[in-house]
């Protein structure tokens, strides 16, 4: 089951995070991986430990928000079979402690850059007559949550951009599904804790992990799993679906 033999994948945010997890556990199940990522040195280790364990890949450096560096890369493949919409940023802050050069840098990497990848692939899948499409949304776009007004603006955009793309090519055996995590251990996380929290990394963690009714943050091998069912052929009737994977966040909080 879940086998992606003779698939190619793109995976954008795969130098760290839950991209690189998703392409290692997608090269693992078959696939040739693309890791695209806007740090080379990063995208080329995902590439080593995949090909280290035995899988192909290959490192691509883009800025997805940068339309004319993703049509370069897309124009270099063979073939993608599987798109996974993995790069993004985030922000702390609400409406009013929002920058506008926030605001636009989110705006860029999490909206534009997510239209960027699928202007590119869409069309190569509709000429080899099929594909998937993974988006990564979050639970910012189905609830509420303190000091993420931009993130969650950007998020709420990638669930609207699932649902037109889910329905427009349909008729084109192309499948378009979205994630939603809650909190992910992830660099990200660490690099945030570091800043905001010097001395209460520890205290803080805790303190995140526990917004989760289920009492911890997500492993990106987690988040790995469930998009790896979406990509693969066990998956082929779903599509225009949004899942969170959130550990009781946005059915149980309360």
């Amino acid at each position: 089951m879940f086998s992606l033999q003779q698939k190619h994948a793109v995976i954008t945010g795969a130098g760290s995070g839950i991209g690189k997890a998703v392409a290692l556990l997608l090269a693992k199940q078959g696939a040739r991986v693309y890791a695209v990522d806007l740090n080379e040195g990063q995208a080329l280790e995902t590439v080593k430990e995949i090909e280290a364990a035995g899988g192909t890949a290959a490192a691509l450096v883009a800025d997805v928000s940068k339309q004319d560096q993703v049509l370069k890369v897309f124009g270099e493949l063979p073939k993608v079979d599987i798109l996974v919409n993995s790069a993004g940023v985030s922000h702390v802050g609400t409406v009013e402690t929002t920058p506008e050069a926030d605001f636009d840098r989110l705006y860029s990497v999490n909206v534009k850059g997510v239209y960027n990848c699928l202007f590119a692939a869409i069309p190569l899948m509709k000429q080899q007559g099929g594909g998937v499409i993974i988006n990564m949304s979050s639970i910012a776009a189905l609830v509420g949550i303190p000091d993420r007004f931009a993130y969650s603006m950007t998020k709420g955009a990638v669930s609207a951009m699932t649902l037109s793309v889910a329905k427009d090519y349909i008729h084109d055996k192309i499948r378009c599904n979205s994630i939603s995590p809650a909190r992910v251990h992830t660099p990200f996380v660490d690099g945030f804790l570091k800043k905001n929290y010097p001395g209460k990394e520890a205290e803080m963690f805790e303190k995140l992990s526990r917004t989760q009714p289920i009492g911890r943050m997500a492993k990106p091998e987690e988040i790995a799993g469930l998009i790896l069912y979406l990509c693969s052929e066990e998956a082929s009737f779903i599509t225009g679906c949004d899942y969170p994977i959130d550990g009781g966040f946005t059915r149980l909080n309360n």
